[in-house]
């Protein structure tokens, strides 16, 4: 084989393939044959396909960033931009602000000020959504919610840019659906919202509050269906300190340097995702409110 082909992200282009196979079977053969399958099929499709699109924006399969947008350009899970996703992922990548409820987008906590001003009934929904059971129940509601009104706030140029061009990109899926598909609307959405709390899952206590920077990251030492669904990021601080290394060389980048990795991150390491949900699934990991932040 030559030095070119080697170069090529085979493992991603075969993947996405399979992924939008799986997808659009879901919703066509799987659904018409029995329901519930068509449904399993759209879930797994739907979620494997954001974290592709992760990888895509990290530059993988292609140099291009153009070309790596095209590959995933439909938006199977429908309430994340493509642009919008790229931009607050690439600023929560600045692992100095990791956590921090104003600077990292993807931070789950809460300025103490603030959550002190927050109704009861509020606080009750957070605390419910800091669970497992709840950040796979209400995560998808409640983070888009506070996604979309973070942008509306924002109004800047760069923000509706992204929004717009998500049209066509969910234009592609609807336009699917009526004229290939053979899913009910409401089985398909039912679908989509369950892809979203899968993805919970990885994002549950992918980083911790803590005074060092480096150790804010976790490591799963997963490899079962999970960990493929997620692309291998369960090996969380591996793919922070090496993000441009592709999904399917991250576990062996691990277990190749796994001392350094868990001194690093101060040995935050669960063994599996199973442990995770023996642990947090009805009781939360952490509190609202940043436990570092001023509270007064």
């Amino acid at each position: 084989m030559s030095e070119r082909l080697r170069g090529l992200e085979w493992p991603t282009l075969v993947l996405l393939a399979l992924c939008y196979a799986l997808w659009a079977l879901g919703t066509t053969v799987g659904a018409a044959m029995w329901l519930p399958l068509g449904m399993v099929m759209v879930v797994i499709g739907a979620a494997l396909h954001s974290s592709l699109t992760h990888e895509m924006l990290h530059g993988h399969p292609f140099t291009s960033p153009v070309w790596n947008a095209v590959l995933v350009f439909p938006a199977l899970s429908l309430v994340v931009p493509y642009l919008r996703f790229k931009d607050t992922h690439m600023a929560h990548h600045r692992d100095a602000i990791l956590t921090d409820p104003y600077d990292d987008p993807e931070s789950n906590f809460m300025d103490p000020k603030v959550w002190g001003r927050l109704p009861r009934w509020g606080r009750a929904l957070l605390r419910v959504n800091n669970t497992l059971a709840g950040r796979m129940l209400l995560g998808p509601l409640i983070g888009t919610l506070g996604f979309v009104l973070s942008d509306v706030r924002r109004g800047d140029r760069r923000v509706a840019l992204g929004w717009l061009l998500h049209v066509p990109a969910v234009g592609v899926v609807v336009w699917w659906l009526v004229a290939v598909g053979q899913m009910p609307v409401w089985a398909f959405l039912v679908s989509s919202y369950a892809a979203l709390s899968v993805l919970k899952i990885r994002t549950f206590l992918e980083h911790r509050a803590h005074e060092t920077a480096q150790a804010r990251t976790v490591i799963i030492e997963d490899r079962g269906l999970l960990a493929l669904l997620f692309l291998n990021n369960n090996f969380h601080i591996v793919h922070h300190m090496h993000a441009m290394v592709p999904w399917y060389r991250l576990p062996a980048l691990y277990r190749d340097n796994r001392d350094r990795y868990l001194s690093r991150n101060g040995g935050y390491r669960y063994a599996s995702y199973g442990e995770v949900f023996r642990r947090y699934f009805w009781r939360a990991k952490d509190p609202v409110p940043h436990p570092l932040y001023p509270k007064g």
